[in-house]
C-alpha cells in the first residue's frame, strides 16, 4: 500500500509531464533564450562600440535599459504558459510560496539554464567574447552575495506583486512593472556584481567561457533573497490562502 508522501510524490511527477507542463517548459526556455541573448548582446555591444565601456556611464544606462526591455518582453510573451519566471531564483521563490511544485521547479531551471547557456553560445560563435558577471577585487564574496540577494528580493517582491490578482494590476503592466526593477537594479549595482539576479544568466556565459570564478555569490544570494520574498509577501505584507497559478503552471497568486 503507498503511504500518503508517496502518492502524493508520485501525482507531483505525474503532472509535471503532462502536455501543458512540457509547453511551460519551452516557453521558459525560449524567453531565457530571449533574455540573455539581448542581456549579454548589450553588454558585448557597448564593449565593442566603447572600448572602455566600464568606466562610461552611458554603457550603463544602456546595459539596464536593454535588461529591463528585455526581461518585460520575456516575461510577457510567457506569462500566460509558464508565468514568466525566466529565472530559477523567481522560480525558487514561488516554490518557497507554494505556487509552484519542486519536481517542476527543477524542470523549470533545466530550461533556463539550457536556454541561458544556448544564448550565450551562439553569441560566441559570432566571435565575440561573452561577458561574464564578476566581482572588484576590493569587493568580498560575501559582500557581493548580500547586494545580490537585496536586488533579487526587490526582483521576486515585484514579481509576486505583479502577479497577484487582487491588486488589479493590468496584464502589461506587471511584466513592465518587473522590467523595470531589473534595470534599476542593474544601473545600482552593476560595477560591482554585474547586477545580475539571475543564476541561469550567470552560469551560461560562465560555462561558455569557461571561468566558474565566484559563481556561487550569483546562486546563493539571489536564492535566499528569492525565499525571503516570496515569504514576506504570502505571509506578511498580503497574507491568504492560495491556490493554483491563475497566470499559468509556475505562476501567480489565486485567492481561494
Amino acid at each position: 500500500m503507498k503511504s500518503p508522501f508517496m502518492a502524493s510524490l508520485a501525482s507531483r511527477l505525474q503532472h509535471s509531464v503532462t502536455p501543458n507542463a512540457l509547453r511551460s517548459y519551452f516557453a521558459e526556455f525560449l524567453s531565457t533564450f530571449f533574455f540573455v541573448f539581448a542581456a549579454a548582446g548589450a553588454a558585448m555591444s557597448t564593449r565593442k562600440m566603447m572600448p572602455d565601456a566600464t568606466s562610461d556611464p552611458s554603457s550603463l544606462v544602456a546595459v539596464a535599459v536593454a535588461n529591463a526591455f528585455a526581461l518585460s518582453v520575456a516575461v510577457y510573451i510567457s506569462a500566460n504558459i509558464s508565468g514568466g519566471h525566466v529565472n530559477p531564483a523567481v522560480t525558487f521563490g514561488m516554490a518557497i510560496g507554494g505556487h509552484i511544485s519542486i519536481p517542476m521547479s527543477i524542470f523549470y531551471w533545466i530550461s533556463q539554464i539550457f536556454g541561458s547557456v544556448v544564448a550565450c553560445l551562439l553569441l560566441k560563435f559570432t566571435n565575440q567574447q561573452v561577458p561574464t558577471h564578476g566581482i572588484p577585487q576590493e569587493m568580498t564574496g560575501f559582500g557581493a552575495a548580500v547586494l545580490e540577494g537585496v536586488m533579487t528580493f526587490g526582483l521576486v517582491y515585484t514579481v509576486y506583486a505583479a502577479a497577484d490578482p487582487r491588486r488589479c494590476v493590468h496584464a502589461a503592466i506587471g511584466p513592465l512593472a518587473i522590467g523595470l526593477m531589473l534595470g534599476a537594479n542593474v544601473m545600482a549595482t552593476w560595477p560591482f556584481t554585474g547586477g545580475s539576479m539571475n543564476p541561469a544568466y550567470s552560469f551560461g556565459s560562465a560555462v561558455v567561457k569557461g571561468s566558474f570564478k565566484n559563481q556561487a555569490v550569483y546562486w546563493i544570494g539571489p536564492f535566499i533573497g528569492a525565499a525571503i520574498a516570496g515569504l514576506v509577501y504570502d505571509n506578511v505584507v498580503f497574507p491568504a490562502q492560495v491556490t493554483e497559478s491563475l497566470r499559468g503552471i509556475g505562476g501567480g497568486i489565486v485567492v481561494v
